[in-house]
């Protein structure tokens, strides 16, 4: 996927260190030289093409809200299929493959675990498929900033 200058500089530019302000895209928009519309625009376009998932804050694992790691056991020929139901949860921040029985992990992330258990049951009934909650024991930070 081609992306524009711009495009880029939004992208590798605020992954870390996004501003605290009232109005962050404004601050965005005056070090790219552009309007603070554009900046939402271009953020709305890099979302719709699939570039970017969210915009939004890090948190540690439940600080704010409630969040769990989930592995579901999916055939292997129904994977993608599923995947994308997962995916479309707005809950949902990421989903990944593992070279397990539980071959599909994802991270949910709810503003309380009554509305987790809630998304968890959706995606459930959506695939047909259990959906196993994994516990925190250790917390890592995983730095997920990339540079394209």
């Amino acid at each position: 996927m081609e992306l524009s200058t711009i495009e880029k500089k939004l992208v590798n530019s605020w992954q870390r260190g996004f501003p605290l302000s009232p109005r962050p895209y404004a601050l965005i928009a005056d070090e790219l030289g552009i309007r603070e519309c554009d900046v939402i625009a271009f953020l709305a376009s890099l979302k719709k093409r699939g570039v970017l998932s969210r915009v939004g804050a890090v948190v540690r694992p439940n600080t704010a809200g409630a969040s769990s790691l989930v592995a579901m056991a999916v055939q292997p020929e129904h994977l993608e299929y599923i995947a994308q139901i997962v995916s479309v949860q707005p809950q949902v921040n990421h989903n990944y493959e593992r070279e397990n029985s539980l071959n599909l992990w994802f991270v949910v992330t709810a503003s309380s675990d009554i509305e987790l258990e809630q998304v968890l049951s959706e995606i459930e009934q959506r695939t047909g498929y259990d959906t196993i909650r994994l516990p925190l024991e250790k917390a890592f930070h995983i730095d997920l900033g990339f540079t394209i």
